[in-house]
């Protein structure tokens, strides 16, 4: 069973912050922003690869690359964190009008992450229940969509969610503006585990991602 790994706190410069923010002002915050995704959706309409598993590689290619966004609590409360985090995702069933969480190991390669996704995705569309493949482990982040509407704001209000270190995505219906598509993204971050610094660059990482998609691959096979 992989742990997460605990931060050494002799060295660790924000030890300060975070016991602040964790112990005598507990908050999160959220931001949402525009993602400009002109290119990356020309680039999956190529390829005959799905938009929302593009998405969610995307934003979990960027969440693995800081350790402030794959934060942790040991059993004794002390910080840690996850080596990797895998994304959980809800996966909407139109007939019941209820959604499924489920998930998806990461993997750095997209082509890979995809097919093993869409199997999962494929598998839940008709899902009863709202988690299919039982509990979600303790090592994944929450990624929704909203493609019912575009929006300008978006937060969560989560109760005695103090432990609740892990980010948070929200992404919504995209708009057209002056020959551009852009994606409505929201983020939800415990200001214990990162700070406005840390999640302006998380948005940067995101935003390059997808204005140079070349992870995309090439086009699939008739």
């Amino acid at each position: 069973m992989i742990l997460p790994e605990p931060i050494d706190l002799e060295t660790w410069t924000r030890r300060e912050t975070f016991e602040y923010y964790r112990v005598q002002v507990p908050c999160t915050y959220a931001i949402t922003v525009e993602i400009d995704v002109t290119r990356l959706l020309a680039a999956l309409r190529r390829t005959g690869r799905k938009t929302y598993i593009a998405q969610i590689w995307a934003i979990a290619n960027a969440v693995n690359r800081r350790r402030e966004f794959r934060m942790a609590l040991t059993e004794a409360g002390a910080p840690a964190t996850w080596p990797v985090v895998h994304p959980a995702f809800t996966v909407f069933n139109a007939a019941r009008e209820t959604f499924a969480a489920v998930w998806s190991q990461y993997d750095t390669d997209f082509a890979a992450f995809h097919d093993r996704t869409a199997e999962v995705l494929a598998d839940a569309a008709s899902a009863t229940t709202m988690f299919p493949q039982g509990e979600l482990p303790p090592d994944v982040f929450d990624v929704s969509s909203v493609p019912w509407t575009h929006f300008t704001g978006f937060s969560l209000q989560i109760d005695n969610g103090t432990r609740h270190l892990l980010p948070i995505f929200t992404i919504g219906r995209h708009v057209e503006r002056d020959g551009r598509t852009f994606m409505p993204l929201a983020v939800q971050v415990h200001h214990a585990s990162a700070d406005g610094f840390h999640t302006a660059r998380l948005v940067d990482d995101i935003r390059e991602l997808m204005a140079v998609p070349g992870w995309v691959g090439e086009a699939l096979s008739p």
